[in-house]
Protein backbone atom coordinates (compact mmCIF):
# COMPACT_ATOMS: atom_id res chain seq x y z
CA UNK A 1 0.00 0.00 0.00
CA UNK A 2 1.93 3.38 -0.69
CA UNK A 3 2.78 5.35 1.64
CA UNK A 4 0.20 8.16 3.05
CA UNK A 5 2.42 11.35 1.75
CA UNK A 6 1.97 10.52 -1.74
CA UNK A 7 -1.61 9.68 -1.39
CA UNK A 8 -2.02 13.21 0.48
CA UNK A 9 -0.03 14.88 -2.05
CA UNK A 10 -2.02 13.19 -4.87
CA UNK A 11 -5.44 14.55 -3.54
CA UNK A 12 -4.46 18.25 -2.84
CA UNK A 13 -3.00 18.30 -6.42
CA UNK A 14 -6.71 16.82 -7.53
CA UNK A 15 -8.38 19.68 -5.25
CA UNK A 16 -5.94 21.95 -6.74
CA UNK A 17 -4.48 23.49 -3.32
CA UNK A 18 -1.18 24.84 -2.80
CA UNK A 19 0.88 23.57 0.59
CA UNK A 20 0.28 27.17 2.11
CA UNK A 21 -3.59 26.82 1.70
CA UNK A 22 -4.18 23.33 2.62
CA UNK A 23 -2.19 24.03 5.76
CA UNK A 24 -3.94 27.28 6.58
CA UNK A 25 -7.24 25.56 6.14
CA UNK A 26 -6.01 22.69 8.24
CA UNK A 27 -4.03 24.78 10.68
CA UNK A 28 -0.87 22.79 10.49
CA UNK A 29 2.60 24.35 9.73
CA UNK A 30 3.06 24.56 5.84
CA UNK A 31 7.08 23.01 7.33
CA UNK A 32 4.96 20.19 8.71
CA UNK A 33 2.40 19.41 5.66
CA UNK A 34 5.68 19.31 4.14
CA UNK A 35 7.39 16.98 5.74
CA UNK A 36 4.38 14.75 5.64
CA UNK A 37 4.24 14.64 2.21
CA UNK A 38 7.80 13.48 1.52
CA UNK A 39 7.67 11.34 4.27
CA UNK A 40 9.99 12.37 6.93
CA UNK A 41 6.88 13.32 9.47
CA UNK A 42 4.16 10.63 10.42
CA UNK A 43 1.03 12.59 10.99
CA UNK A 44 -1.50 11.35 13.50
CA UNK A 45 -4.71 9.75 13.36
CA UNK A 46 -6.54 13.28 13.62
CA UNK A 47 -4.46 15.21 11.39
CA UNK A 48 -5.06 12.43 8.27
CA UNK A 49 -8.82 12.98 9.00
CA UNK A 50 -8.11 16.86 9.10
CA UNK A 51 -6.47 17.09 6.03
CA UNK A 52 -8.88 14.36 4.35
CA UNK A 53 -11.76 16.43 5.36
CA UNK A 54 -10.45 19.79 4.15
CA UNK A 55 -9.66 18.06 0.83
CA UNK A 56 -12.76 17.27 0.66
CA UNK A 57 -12.08 13.12 0.30
CA UNK A 58 -14.56 10.27 -0.69
CA UNK A 59 -15.28 7.58 2.82
CA UNK A 60 -13.59 5.25 1.08
CA UNK A 61 -10.08 7.22 0.19
CA UNK A 62 -10.06 8.16 3.70
CA UNK A 63 -10.27 4.86 5.50
CA UNK A 64 -6.91 3.77 2.54
CA UNK A 65 -5.17 7.20 3.93
CA UNK A 66 -5.64 6.32 7.52
CA UNK A 67 -4.08 2.24 6.66
CA UNK A 68 -1.74 4.04 4.62
CA UNK A 69 -0.29 6.07 7.91
CA UNK A 70 -0.74 2.46 9.74
CA UNK A 71 -4.13 3.40 11.71
CA UNK A 72 -7.19 0.87 11.27
CA UNK A 73 -10.44 2.89 9.07
CA UNK A 74 -12.86 5.18 10.14
CA UNK A 75 -15.76 4.65 7.95
CA UNK A 76 -17.83 1.25 7.92
CA UNK A 77 -19.19 -0.09 4.78
CA UNK A 78 -22.25 -1.72 5.05
CA UNK A 79 -24.40 -3.92 3.46
CA UNK A 80 -27.36 -2.31 2.07
CA UNK A 81 -29.66 -4.83 3.50
CA UNK A 82 -27.64 -4.05 7.21
CA UNK A 83 -30.28 -3.41 9.87
CA UNK A 84 -28.40 -0.12 10.91
CA UNK A 85 -29.74 0.86 6.69
CA UNK A 86 -33.30 0.48 7.80
CA UNK A 87 -34.10 4.32 7.89
CA UNK A 88 -32.08 4.60 4.47
CA UNK A 89 -33.14 1.83 2.71
CA UNK A 90 -37.26 3.42 3.55
CA UNK A 91 -35.99 6.56 2.54
CA UNK A 92 -34.54 5.89 -1.11
CA UNK A 93 -37.50 3.13 -1.54
CA UNK A 94 -40.04 6.37 -0.79
CA UNK A 95 -38.09 8.72 -3.63
CA UNK A 96 -38.36 5.56 -6.02
CA UNK A 97 -41.84 5.48 -5.44
CA UNK A 98 -42.75 9.27 -5.21
CA UNK A 99 -41.03 9.33 -9.11
CA UNK A 100 -44.08 6.59 -10.47
CA UNK A 101 -44.56 6.50 -13.32
CA UNK A 102 -41.29 7.58 -14.50
CA UNK A 103 -38.18 6.25 -13.97
CA UNK A 104 -35.62 6.27 -11.07
CA UNK A 105 -32.71 3.50 -10.48
CA UNK A 106 -29.90 3.51 -7.84
CA UNK A 107 -26.14 3.41 -8.83
CA UNK A 108 -22.64 2.31 -7.12
CA UNK A 109 -19.82 4.44 -7.57
CA UNK A 110 -18.94 1.95 -10.50
CA UNK A 111 -21.89 2.51 -12.45
CA UNK A 112 -23.93 -0.73 -11.29
CA UNK A 113 -27.49 -1.02 -10.93
CA UNK A 114 -28.24 -1.17 -7.69
CA UNK A 115 -32.13 -1.06 -7.58
CA UNK A 116 -34.95 0.48 -9.57
CA UNK A 117 -38.79 1.48 -9.31
CA UNK A 118 -41.27 -0.18 -11.13
CA UNK A 119 -41.49 2.21 -13.95
CA UNK A 120 -37.50 1.59 -14.71
CA UNK A 121 -38.17 -1.99 -14.99
CA UNK A 122 -41.02 -1.47 -16.94
CA UNK A 123 -39.92 0.92 -19.42
CA UNK A 124 -36.39 -1.05 -20.35
CA UNK A 125 -38.57 -4.17 -20.41
CA UNK A 126 -40.54 -2.16 -23.09
CA UNK A 127 -37.06 -1.35 -24.83
CA UNK A 128 -35.54 -4.54 -24.42
CA UNK A 129 -38.89 -6.72 -25.49
CA UNK A 130 -36.95 -9.52 -26.83
CA UNK A 131 -35.11 -9.50 -23.14
CA UNK A 132 -31.86 -7.90 -21.77
CA UNK A 133 -29.04 -8.44 -24.85
CA UNK A 134 -25.86 -7.30 -22.71
CA UNK A 135 -24.02 -9.90 -20.70
CA UNK A 136 -23.24 -9.50 -17.16
CA UNK A 137 -24.51 -7.62 -14.10
CA UNK A 138 -26.79 -4.63 -14.79
CA UNK A 139 -24.38 -1.63 -15.69
CA UNK A 140 -25.44 1.92 -16.76
CA UNK A 141 -22.17 2.31 -18.76
CA UNK A 142 -22.20 -1.34 -20.37
CA UNK A 143 -26.11 -0.75 -21.52
CA UNK A 144 -25.85 2.58 -22.60
CA UNK A 145 -22.57 1.88 -25.05
CA UNK A 146 -23.07 -2.14 -26.17
CA UNK A 147 -24.91 -2.52 -29.68
CA UNK A 148 -27.37 -4.78 -28.27
CA UNK A 149 -28.34 -2.55 -25.60
CA UNK A 150 -30.31 0.75 -25.06
CA UNK A 151 -28.42 2.61 -27.17
CA UNK A 152 -30.44 1.18 -30.30
CA UNK A 153 -33.34 3.31 -29.18
CA UNK A 154 -31.62 6.30 -27.98
CA UNK A 155 -31.80 9.08 -30.86
CA UNK A 156 -29.19 11.32 -29.73
CA UNK A 157 -27.15 8.73 -28.55
CA UNK A 158 -23.46 10.38 -29.48
CA UNK A 159 -24.58 13.46 -27.21
CA UNK A 160 -25.60 11.14 -24.58
CA UNK A 161 -22.63 9.19 -24.70
CA UNK A 162 -20.16 12.27 -24.48
CA UNK A 163 -22.21 13.48 -21.30
CA UNK A 164 -21.16 10.46 -20.06
CA UNK A 165 -17.79 9.91 -20.55
CA UNK A 166 -16.95 14.03 -18.87
CA UNK A 167 -19.48 12.50 -15.90
CA UNK A 168 -16.74 9.35 -15.39
CA UNK A 169 -13.92 11.28 -15.92
CA UNK A 170 -14.69 14.19 -14.22
CA UNK A 171 -16.20 12.25 -11.04
CA UNK A 172 -12.17 10.29 -11.44
CA UNK A 173 -10.84 13.48 -10.90
CA UNK A 174 -12.86 14.11 -7.70
CA UNK A 175 -12.58 10.44 -6.39
CA UNK A 176 -16.23 9.61 -6.48
CA UNK A 177 -15.90 6.92 -8.87
CA UNK A 178 -13.11 4.21 -8.72
CA UNK A 179 -10.70 2.25 -10.49
CA UNK A 180 -13.27 -0.01 -11.80
CA UNK A 181 -15.60 2.52 -13.38
CA UNK A 182 -12.39 3.81 -15.65
CA UNK A 183 -11.94 0.23 -16.39
CA UNK A 184 -15.63 0.11 -17.63
CA UNK A 185 -15.48 3.08 -19.88
CA UNK A 186 -12.65 1.88 -21.56
CA UNK A 187 -14.17 -1.49 -22.22
CA UNK A 188 -17.22 0.49 -23.40
CA UNK A 189 -15.28 2.51 -25.56
CA UNK A 190 -14.54 -0.23 -27.35
CA UNK A 191 -17.43 -1.75 -28.17
CA UNK A 192 -18.50 -2.16 -32.34
CA UNK A 193 -19.70 1.18 -33.65
CA UNK A 194 -18.47 3.69 -30.92
CA UNK A 195 -16.97 6.97 -32.62
CA UNK A 196 -13.29 7.04 -32.12
CA UNK A 197 -13.52 10.34 -30.64
CA UNK A 198 -15.28 9.71 -27.43
CA UNK A 199 -11.75 8.79 -26.24
CA UNK A 200 -10.85 12.10 -26.15
CA UNK A 201 -13.69 14.06 -24.54
CA UNK A 202 -12.54 17.51 -23.13
CA UNK A 203 -13.53 17.23 -19.87
CA UNK A 204 -12.87 20.95 -18.97
CA UNK A 205 -15.53 21.23 -21.84
CA UNK A 206 -18.87 23.04 -20.06
CA UNK A 207 -21.29 20.89 -20.77
CA UNK A 208 -25.40 21.41 -21.35
CA UNK A 209 -26.97 22.75 -17.51
CA UNK A 210 -29.34 19.84 -18.62
CA UNK A 211 -28.20 16.78 -21.21
CA UNK A 212 -31.78 15.22 -22.88
CA UNK A 213 -32.02 11.68 -23.72
CA UNK A 214 -34.18 10.86 -26.03
CA UNK A 215 -35.20 7.35 -26.80
CA UNK A 216 -37.56 6.17 -29.57
CA UNK A 217 -39.11 2.77 -29.55
CA UNK A 218 -42.13 1.09 -31.29
CA UNK A 219 -43.38 4.12 -32.56
CA UNK A 220 -43.24 6.11 -29.27
CA UNK A 221 -41.06 8.61 -28.10
CA UNK A 222 -39.59 9.18 -24.95
CA UNK A 223 -37.64 12.67 -23.66
CA UNK A 224 -36.12 12.71 -20.51
CA UNK A 225 -33.78 14.63 -18.60
CA UNK A 226 -32.56 13.14 -15.38
CA UNK A 227 -31.16 14.67 -11.66
CA UNK A 228 -28.77 12.98 -9.17
CA UNK A 229 -29.42 12.86 -5.59
CA UNK A 230 -26.93 11.78 -3.07
CA UNK A 231 -27.00 11.29 0.56
CA UNK A 232 -26.14 14.18 2.71
CA UNK A 233 -23.23 13.86 5.35
CA UNK A 234 -22.91 10.19 5.45
CA UNK A 235 -20.70 8.60 7.83
CA UNK A 236 -20.65 4.87 6.06
CA UNK A 237 -18.88 3.95 2.73
CA UNK A 238 -22.00 2.35 1.12
CA UNK A 239 -24.22 5.25 2.28
CA UNK A 240 -21.74 7.93 0.24
CA UNK A 241 -21.13 6.02 -2.49
CA UNK A 242 -25.13 5.66 -3.38
CA UNK A 243 -26.88 7.85 -6.20
CA UNK A 244 -30.37 7.99 -6.90
CA UNK A 245 -30.84 9.31 -10.71
CA UNK A 246 -34.88 10.29 -11.38
CA UNK A 247 -35.85 10.77 -14.94
CA UNK A 248 -38.32 13.60 -15.70
CA UNK A 249 -40.20 13.93 -18.66
CA UNK A 250 -39.68 17.00 -20.87
CA UNK A 251 -42.56 17.31 -22.61
CA UNK A 252 -46.12 16.19 -22.28
CA UNK A 253 -45.83 12.93 -25.14
CA UNK A 254 -43.73 11.64 -22.89
CA UNK A 255 -45.73 12.06 -20.00
CA UNK A 256 -49.06 10.28 -22.11
CA UNK A 257 -46.43 7.37 -23.19
CA UNK A 258 -45.05 6.98 -19.68
CA UNK A 259 -48.63 7.02 -17.84
CA UNK A 260 -49.77 4.36 -21.17
CA UNK A 261 -46.88 2.29 -20.54
CA UNK A 262 -47.96 2.29 -16.50
CA UNK A 263 -52.04 0.98 -17.61
CA UNK A 264 -52.57 4.82 -16.56
CA UNK A 265 -55.34 6.59 -18.32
Amino acid sequence: MPDVGPLLRHWRGARRLSQLALATEAAVSVRHLSFVETGRANPSRAMVLKLAEVLDVPLRERNTLLLSAGFSPEYPESGLDAPALAAVREAVEGILLQQEPFPALVMDRSWNIRHTNTAARRFFAFLDEQGPHVPGPPNVLRRMFHPDGVRRHVVNWVEVAEALVRRVRREAIGGVTDDRAQRILAEVLDFPGVPSHLRDVDVTVSSLPIVPIRYEHAGRRFDYFSTVTTLGTPQDVTLQELRIECFFPMNEETRTNAAQLAGQR
